[in-house]
């Protein structure tokens, strides 16, 4: 048996793909013992596909320490495939070989956030073990019996895409997971879209208390953290209508030096626990926001002298990045509640939109400044609207 010019000798724990004669072939050391792992494919590009998959299987399960010595995993499964009864017994990946895959085909179009999203499914996939892609209702199940029933409903509509993907390269020829999601129940957004957003009124107490908290009173004197150093952030989130995540990357670079406009080319979220800075907005644009009298009186009494143009316009205490679960679940919480229970900060969106609405301004134009759709506008804040204030006719 001969080795092809690209089959290297297999650096230590790593998986190497071998032809013997004309059929695949896996081989790697593992505890000092070496094994060699006849997949029964022919040595074709798309079988290389499989082959590639299941040696990252078996890579990650060396590294993670979930190795099986018996094999028994890594051989491969018959499976028929009944919607070409003529056609041969063929072999299918399993569901973690293709999400694995899917996911390297992807990496190279999508934001760090967006890996972090995946790489929260590709856990749970793990822990469902090794279940065969096609089995969709005991993957079903399975997710059902560890996680909630949105995050089921999320991983299914993953899964789906997934599928969809490995489809279009012939990996495999049906759509187990297709509909499956819309049969679980609606998300919590989907069954009261309406807009979570404060009056005006309310939304002047929210800035004050924030201006003006001090800690916790406990008859005595204040104890605990003061929020009064939030309150310039949550009257720039109410009077620009930008996502949190826009105003806690916002840089002095991105507003001009009369603070007339800002211009959004990104955001800061957080990667696995971690501050990452994304290029573009939800929707990969850049934008131009013009400042109210209000906004621009605000940004120029947080203005440095000479601010540098990398520093953050709203930082956190410390002058670091907000973090935003952390300001959601104590600063705001604690202060905004009592005013107005079950908000969060996005809110402050929604009030800019509803606020603008009520106030004439074009549909388009509030879309535009704020990075969304007519079509969004129109749906989720005018339908509410008009049910406010329509009332029967006697």
């Amino acid at each position: 048996m001969s080795l092809k010019p690209y089959q290297r000798k297999a650096s230590k724990g790593t998986v190497q793909i071998k032809n013997s004669n004309g059929r695949l072939q896996l081989a790697f050391t593992f505890a000092k013992k070496r094994h060699y792992l006849s997949l029964g494919f022919d040595d074709t590009p798309q079988h290389r596909k499989l082959a590639e998959m299941r040696a990252r299987e078996i890579e990650l399960d060396m590294l993670s320490g979930n190795f099986d010595q018996s094999l028994q995993k890594y051989k491969p499964q018959p499976v028929l495939n009944i919607s070409a009864p003529d056609r041969p017994i063929e072999k299918v990946p399993t569901l973690i070989e293709i999400w694995t895959s899917y996911l390297e085909d992807k990496a190279s179009s999508l934001k760090i956030t967006t890996k972090g999203y995946h790489k929260s499914f590709t856990k749970l996939f793990d822990r469902i073990g090794d279940i065969p892609l096609l089995n969709s209702l005991e993957v079903k199940k399975a997710l059902e019996k560890i996680t909630t029933v949105p995050q089921t409903k999320r991983a299914l509509t993953q899964l789906n895409a997934a599928c969809e993907w490995a489809k279009r390269h012939k990996l495999i020829d049906s759509m187990p997971y297709e509909g499956m999601a819309k049969d679980l129940p609606q998300y919590v957004y989907q069954v009261d879209p309406k807009p979570n957003a404060f009056t005006e009124q309310k939304r002047e107490e929210v800035i004050k208390a924030f201006r003006n908290h001090k800690g916790n009173w406990n008859g005595r004197g204040y104890t605990g953290h003061s929020y009064a150093h939030y309150a310039s952030f949550v009257e720039g989130l109410f009077l620009i209508g930008c996502r949190p995540s826009e105003a806690i990357g916002l840089q002095w670079k991105n507003v001009t030096e009369d603070c007339e406009k800002i211009h959004f080319t990104g955001s800061i979220a957080m990667a696995e626990g971690i501050p990452t800075r994304v290029d573009g907005s939800k929707n990969n644009k850049k934008r131009d926001f013009p400042c109210s009298k209000r906004l621009q009186q605000l940004l120029q009494s947080v203005r440095p002298d000479k601010p540098d143009p990398e520093a953050l316009v709203f930082p956190s205490p410390k002058g670091k990045v907000i973090n935003y679960n952390n300001f959601s679940n104590n600063a705001w919480n604690r202060v905004v509640d009592p005013i107005q229970p079950r908000t969060t900060p996005y809110s402050c969106r929604d009030t800019f939109i509803t606020t603008q609405v009520l106030k004439g301004v074009p549909i388009a134009i509030i879309a535009r400044w704020c990075d969304t759709s007519v079509a969004e506008i129109e749906k989720r804040y005018l339908d509410f609207l008009a049910l406010q204030e329509i009332k029967p006719i006697d």
